[in-house]
């Protein structure tokens, strides 16, 4: 059975999925005052993070329109996945759902599966969970059968994050169902995590990025069970050493199945800003 997995920009796609054939980026877009962003291969972290740094103004993100999402729909693959960021955090999810129904209209007679996913995460999180549906289709799973098996996974994933700066999430409502942090002249840095809901939460904190980046490794440990049978992956923000730190303190943590490194694209840059580290399991 042929299959296409559609997964928005906010979600890093790694150089092996690219090559496959079986994966299709939907670009979401950003504003940086009169700056405008298309996030797919013509993103330029560098001169992004320059014009965030000189901007006195938050950064915009606006999700892909229903219409970008039906022309990731076509083609003949008759098996369509869509990977979403979190449905709590952005209205890419229902412009895919939208997406969905429209193609639907337009192709009565067609026959195709199309099951869009709300990762209840973002950026590698996403990435993981395309991962896991390509296995499961390359092992032969019927398309409800990979419903099902992704579902769970979803359900058992776990995203982390320490940020150098959650000024862009604050001022975009991201950071809404929190109370105030003040962390300022200490240097108090937050560990954050995604609810099961999909929403953003805090789960420790500590003084200093390094102590934090510590605490958010005893973070995943302790939530991840059975690692060996697990994929990790790491994205970060213009920080590959802070990155590969972060993966050496795991690795003499624990034992993962394989621990993957990604530079955050163009909606993760956004919201993790320069020097965000994420962790997605």
């Amino acid at each position: 059975m042929s299959y296409k997995i559609v997964v928005d920009s906010c979600g890093e796609l790694t150089l092996e999925q690219k090559k496959s054939g079986h994966f299709v980026s939907v670009a979401l877009e950003m504003d940086v005052d009169d700056y405008h962003v298309v996030d797919d291969e013509t993103f330029d972290q560098a001169e992004f993070l320059r014009r965030v740094k000189e901007s006195p103004n938050c950064p915009k993100s606006t999700c892909p329109s229903p219409e970008r999402y039906l022309a990731a729909f076509q083609g003949e693959e008759e098996n369509v996945y869509v990977v979403t960021l979190s449905a709590r955090l952005s209205g890419s999810h229902n412009s895919a759902e939208l997406g969905k129904k429209l193609y639907f209209e337009e192709n009565k007679n067609k026959k195709k599966n199309i099951h869009v996913f709300d990762s209840r995460s973002a950026s590698i999180g996403q990435t993981l969970i395309a991962i896991k549906i390509q296995e499961c289709e390359e092992a032969g799973l019927e398309f409800t059968q990979v419903i099902e098996e992704v579902d769970r996974y979803i359900e058992g994933q776990n995203t982390f994050f320490v940020l150098e700066t959650l000024d862009t999430l604050r001022k975009n409502g991201r950071l809404s169902n929190l109370k105030a942090f003040v962390a300022g002249a200490l240097n108090i840095k937050p560990v954050m995590g995604a609810t099961p809901e999909g929403t953003i939460c805090q789960l420790a904190q500590a003084r200093g990025m390094n102590k934090a980046l510590e605490k958010m490794v005893q973070e995943v440990v302790n939530k991840t069970e059975r690692c060996k049978e697990r994929i990790l992956a790491i994205s970060h923000c213009n920080c590959l050493k802070r990155a590969e730190l972060v993966k050496e303190k795991l690795e003499n943590a624990a034992k993962f199945k394989d621990i993957l490194i990604l530079d955050t694209a163009g909606i993760s840059s956004l919201y993790a800003s320069d020097g965000g580290v994420i962790i997605a399991v």
